[in-house]
This record gives C-alpha cells, structure tokens and sequence, in this order.
C-alpha cells in the first residue's frame, strides 16, 4: 500500500493554466494534467491507495472556495484526504480553522513563495496558533532564488511552536539540502521525498533518511510535476530496507492523519 501525501489538484476550469504557471516558476516540463481523474491514473501505475491533496490560495479571497473545492472532493473520491489552504491576509483565521474541521479536512497546506510570506514573519504567527494541536501543516521549503521558505525560517517557527506537526516538504528544502541538513534533519518534524529525488544522488538521499529517521519520512510524489512511476522508482533506488520502504510508503502516514 502507498499513501502520496503530497498532490496538487485543480478545478478543470483552471487545471491547464496552473499547471502551465508552476511549471514556468520553476523551469520544469511539468509531465500532468492536474486533475483529480490525471491523477488517479498515474497513482494506478504504482497502486497508490491513497492521496493527500490541496490547492494554495495566491490571494485571500481564494481560501474559502479552495476549501470548499478540496473538501467537495474528498467526499466524492475516498482514497483522496483533503488539506485546506490558509492565507497571512486572512481576517479571522481560527474561525476558517473551525470550518476547516467541521469540514472534515484533514491538515493545511502553505507554499511561501505563491502566497507571499516568509514562514517567520509575525503575519505568520496567527495560523500557527490556530493549527497547533490540531492540524498538521505540510509547508513546501526551499527556493533557488529567495530564502522564504528557507530551513532556517522553520526552525525558528518550530522552536516556537514545539507542539506545531509540520511536513517539510522537498526533504525540508527544495535546492536547500544542504541547509535543511543544518536545521531541520533530527528534529522533530516530518520530511517527505518530493520533487527531490530527481536531483540528489541516492545515497545522499538514503544518508539525510537515515539521519532524519525512516519514521519521520513521507512518500510524496509533487503531482503533477512528476509522474508517480518515475518517483516510486527513484524511491526504489535508494537501497532501503523492506522495513523502511514499508515506513515511508505507508505507516508513517497512516499515524499522521489517524492522529487528526
């Protein structure tokens, strides 16, 4: 069994131009479509049970209708697990949170970089507060032309908020590797392998594993930027043991959202 905590869906209205502008930000041929239906046909290759997926709001205006739009498919797909969106500008942000419960949401997603924060700035600090016990945050980390979404950044949030769940996404920082190493490996908080695999030898990635631990670590395929056959065997490669690919497949997720 696989659980993909990391997928990006779009409505069919806006699939093809989001998928065009994320990959244009970051210079990469993105292989999919974005849709929930593209989706499930390439998590079907690897047998892929179940998805963890979201949508970031660019702009305030956008976060409950993303909301309603994640919350509307999972109810229709079960193998789908919804994380809402949040937004810095966000006048009432524990009152969304409620909503995002009673929803039946399941954590929140952030991405800096689209959505125009640093993940220390004092804007920051309300969503926090807010999520804290409750929902975990799967933040994308690291950027090649800004420090936003630096390991540095979400080191101080962590010393912070010690009872905050945050997944680092990208091994805790997209070209950052080396930084997250300094401030994110061995701490308590959860990685996951996307759009990083593809990039970093695999004994690297098997070293900063191993160091973090298996039981810290989380499958992720960065749909659509990648197709999930092409990730799972590149996960493949990376010579863990039975016990550890087992880990990061499945259980470690499988604790995470039943906590929720």
């Amino acid at each position: 069994m696989i659980t993909d905590i990391h997928a990006h869906i779009f409505p069919h209205k806006i699939a093809e131009k989001a998928v065009r502008a994320i990959g244009r930000y970051y210079g990469v041929n993105m292989v999919r479509k974005g849709t929930v239906e593209d989706l499930l046909e390439s998590g079907s290759r690897i047998n892929v049970s179940k998805y963890v997926v979201h949508s970031s709001a660019t702009v305030v205006e956008q976060v409950r209708a993303i909301n309603d739009y994640i919350a509307e498919v999972q109810s229709s797909h079960p193998e789908m697990v919804g994380f809402a969106t949040l937004h810095p500008g966000l006048a009432d942000v524990a009152s969304e949170v409620d909503r995002i419960i009673g929803l039946g949401l399941k954590g929140i997603k952030l991405h800096p970089e689209f959505q125009g924060f640093s993940i220390d700035d004092d804007d920051m600090m309300p969503i926090y507060e807010a999520v804290e016990g409750r929902l975990p945050i799967l933040m994308h980390m690291g950027d090649e032309n800004v420090d936003s979404s630096s390991p540095a950044r979400l080191s101080r949030v962590l010393d912070r908020f010690p009872g905050l769940v945050v997944i680092a996404a990208h091994f805790g920082g997209y070209r950052m590797w080396d930084l997250s190493c300094e401030y994110l490996i061995g701490r308590n908080v959860y990685i996951d392998t996307s759009s990083t695999l593809a990039f970093i030898s695999p004994e690297q990635a098997a070293g900063m594993i191993r160091k973090h631990g298996a039981g810290k670590v989380l499958f992720g395929s960065d749909y659509p930027m990648w197709d999930h056959l092409e990730e799972f065997e590149r996960f493949m490669a990376l010579g863990l043991t039975e016990e550890e690919r087992r880990a990061i497949l499945f259980e470690n997720a499988e604790k995470l959202l039943s906590g929720v």
